[in-house]
């Protein structure tokens, strides 16, 4: 009897180390799982406040339907699974370790995490620990090697399953979240010689030319400017003149690079902090208004709903943003996107009837002429309509414009646009009211999150693979949504 009750503890502490070195057949050992049941961890871990730093960042997770691959595969060694190289590469970021090689170091120098995050342990008396650390990691090569070839798939439901908790924290507090988004895109430069200026490369910007550095980036323009052209020095030149000044020449200087873009999906809760919703990583080449549909496919997924309000820059200014937001039933519903002045009109240039019809510069609603389905204007296959002059169509009603119109004699006026209700909106939206200006502050939700994201090493990335950038960027949004839901874990709302 007294033997039993000495010898227990032991048999206890060997039942748990076992239980805690065994992988499991799915993805190892369960972070969730040990996060719900901390008394039941090793001293190897419980001990090292390092690790139960990470595992109180990573545990709440749902770690247990993780998309794992088949790891009971014929593979030629034994395979790593992706959740266990997945909260390794969390690791990584979240301590700002700056290569593979130095996570590897770092979780050799910290054995508890290798059984923790799931990576079959290499039993090995000659280790205090248990087992040999070293041996029990994949090389380098091969971290390297997965960040490359692992599906951005599995990593989305990671990056889903944040805002799940999130919005499950914050309905604690009866908050809600999803009804005002924004969505803006982030420059990533690739890791070439021909994105460093003092490298002399004879045809930096020449798209034909792919960098040999990296196969997949791709060269795109971040902003163009105006710049004043320099104007040649001419000897005894007349004096500048105070009367009839003539206007300055100028040429558009642009910014380009070879790389990716991010594009993000964020929005904000007052008194917590912002975080994000979608993501989706692209080359270079794309224009921003190509993540817009995809995003927000991503966005109503993870929501179940579509956000009433978006807040966009000028480079969103486009006709089915606004129809994306559009609601008849709604009128609170809208998209606040800056007037780009697209085709010579400027906000509120082009007025409309009450039934829709745009107003000529008489004040004359135009007629509709004809439609046709339009396959090269804008991104979306759409259907455009022809407005014609109001005194000459159907038939003609007045000998002279009222306002002698330069096209009079030439069958009046015209107007080519879309006939969708975001097209009008995108004219007649009132950029001056206090909703507007209300809403349009939300953008700078987005904002902070480049910030944040560009701290964790976004913009200058190390790798050389399209796949693994993308996967790099899905991970660093995924620590900045598990930093918020911790945030929300250890504090109040500001209100309470």
């Amino acid at each position: 009897m007294t033997g039993n009750l000495i010898l227990s503890p032991f048999q206890a502490l060997g039942s748990r180390l076992r239980a805690f070195f065994r992988p499991s057949q799915h993805s190892g050992t369960d972070l969730h799982a040990w996060w719900l049941h901390p008394e039941l961890l090793p001293p190897l871990v419980s001990e090292t406040p390092t690790i139960m730093r990470t595992l109180e960042l990573l545990g709440p997770l749902d770690w247990g339907r993780f998309p794992e691959r088949d790891l009971l595969r014929h593979w030629v060694q034994p395979a790593v699974s992706y959740a266990a190289f997945s909260a390794a590469m969390l690791v990584k970021l979240n301590e700002g370790l700056a290569t593979i090689g130095t996570l590897r170091r770092h979780l050799v120098e910290h054995p508890g995490f290798i059984p923790l995050l799931g990576f079959r342990v290499v039993r090995s008396k000659a280790y205090s620990c248990g087992f040999d650390p070293d041996a029990s990691l994949p090389t380098q090569r091969h971290f390297s090697r997965m960040l490359r070839e692992m599906p951005n798939s599995v990593l989305q439901f990671l990056l889903a399953d944040t805002v799940r908790l999130i919005r499950l924290e914050l309905r604690q507090y009866n908050i809600e979240i999803g009804e005002c988004i924004s969505l803006d895109t982030k420059h990533i430069l690739a890791w070439v010689k021909e994105n460093n200026p003092k490298a002399y490369v004879e045809t930096r910007y020449d798209k034909t030319r792919q960098p040999a550095g990296d196969l997949d980036c791709k060269l795109g323009c971040k902003r163009q400017h105006n710049k004043r052209k320099k104007q040649p020095v001419v000897q005894n030149a007349p004096a500048t003149p105070t009367t009839n000044p003539q206007s300055a020449e100028f040429v558009k200087i642009g910014e380009f690079y070879w790389g990716y873009g991010s594009g993000v999906v964020v929005t904000k809760v007052p008194g917590w902090g912002e975080f994000i919703l979608a993501e989706l990583t692209q080359t270079f080449d794309h224009a921003d208004l190509s993540y817009f549909f995809p995003l927000m496919r991503k966005t109503e997924q993870v929501l179940g709903f579509k956000p009433r309000i978006g807040t966009f820059d000028a480079a969103f200014d486009a006709w089915y943003v606004f129809d994306y937001f559009y609601r008849p039933d709604d009128p609170g519903a809208f998209a606040a996107v800056p007037f780009s002045e697209k085709g010579g009109y400027k906000a509120n240039g082009r007025l409309f009837s009450p039934e829709g019809f745009p107003l000529c510069l008489a004040g004359l609603p135009m007629p509709l002429h004809f439609t046709y389905r339009d396959t090269t204007v804008s991104l979306i296959e759409h259907e455009r309509g022809k407005y014609v002059c109001p005194l000459r169509f159907p038939e003609k009603t007045a000998e002279i414009c009222p306002v002698n119109h330069k096209n009079w004699a030439r069958k009046g006026c015209t107007a080519m646009m879309p006939t969708s209700m975001g097209a009008r909106l995108r004219y007649t939206l009132d950029r001056n009211s206090q909703v507007y200006k209300d809403a349009y502050k939300q953008r700078t939700a987005v904002e902070r999150i480049n910030s944040q994201a560009k701290a964790l090493g976004i913009e200058h990335p190390h790798f050389r693979n399209g796949q693994a950038i993308a996967n790099l960027n899905t991970l660093i949004y995924i620590l900045i949504n598990l930093r918020l839901l911790q945030r929300i874990r250890l504090r109040q709302p500001d209100n309470k």
